[in-house]
């Protein structure tokens, strides 16, 4: 246990509940267990047997606070524990602390320059101002290459002149999420925050979508403090066809093994309201604010002696 760490924790919470009181942005709380799981490709649940039968630990708060959302709650945000079936390492706990925001009216980036702020509080020795650049922008500076336009082929000889090894195929967004966390994150400054946007729209999540310089790319972005990602924001898709179809289309892709939460995309039927979202990890930020490099050194118990 490092008691440093727990009273930088009760610090670092009751910062975040002053920024959000003096914004008017109002705490909720919603369910940590619900009858469907998150169909993410990418991201597993962990399930619980119950009496009722069962039940998904939840990955994010998202589905419960937009339904929140659909009811009017307004500006809300929420501080709490979820869990992620990912390996433990220096940067990655199965269960870990999200914070997470919903502005109304709010564009993606009204929301970056809010996160911005928030982020030059929780960790108060960045002194530089953000760094904004795109998707793009990162791959033409760091690997010369447009990920938007380069063939399969490209994006693998590329990697292989960065010394990265693989033998295989594999789809053009599986090598620009190589190239990304072994060639451009890498180079992002340790000093200050580097907000990425315009992410390919095959990464669009339940982001929208628009057309930027002929190319569609995904109203979202992520933050990171050198190459550690701190959160994901995005401007939140409001047409309840266009979530339904991709919440589908993902189940299809895991096989149906997670069930499609239908009461979230029921209440979407009745009008989400336009807003940008966000997702922060508060552990990888307590991490950032001591100066640390592995989240057991800010967490009470990991997960090995949990």
């Amino acid at each position: 246990m490092n008691l440093a760490a727990l009273h930088e924790r009760a610090s670092l919470n009751q910062q975040v509940r002053v920024f959000f009181a003096e914004r008017k942005v109002l705490e909720v709380e919603t369910p940590a267990l619900s009858q469907a799981g998150n169909t993410d490709p990418f991201i597993d649940s962990f399930s619980v047997n119950t009496p009722q039968g069962l039940r998904y630990l939840h990955t994010s708060p998202e589905y419960p606070m937009k339904r929140l959302l659909v009811e009017g709650a307004g500006d809300i945000y929420q501080l709490c524990k979820v869990w992620r079936r990912d390996e433990s390492g220096k940067r990655h706990n199965p269960e870990f602390t999200m914070l997470e925001w919903y502005r109304l009216g709010f564009t993606w980036q009204q929301l970056m320059h809010e996160v911005a702020d928030l982020l030059h509080i929780l960790i108060p020795h960045l002194q530089k101002p953000p760094r904004f650049c795109s998707y793009r922008e990162a791959f033409l500076e760091t690997v010369q290459l447009d990920p938007h336009l380069a063939t399969e082929a490209e994006l693998s000889a590329c990697a292989q002149a960065h010394g990265i090894g693989f033998s295989g195929d594999m789809p053009v967004q599986a090598w620009r999420d190589l190239l990304l966390t072994h060639c451009v994150e890498p180079h992002f400054p340790t000093d200050q925050l580097t907000f990425l946007y315009h992410y390919p729209a095959t990464q669009s999540a339940l982001a929208t979508v628009q057309q930027v310089d002929g190319q569609a790319v995904a109203e979202r972005f992520e933050v990171y403090l050198g190459a550690v990602e701190l959160g994901n924001g995005y401007q939140e898709q409001t047409d309840s066809a266009q979530n339904r179809l991709i919440l589908v289309q993902d189940a299809n892709t895991r096989g149906h093994d997670i069930p499609v939460d239908e009461r979230f995309l029921a209440a979407l039927e009745d009008g989400l309201p336009e807003c940008a979202g966000v997702a922060l990890g508060i552990d990888r930020i307590l991490m950032c604010r001591m100066q640390l490099d592995d989240l057991k050194q800010v967490i009470a118990f990991s997960w090995e002696v949990a």
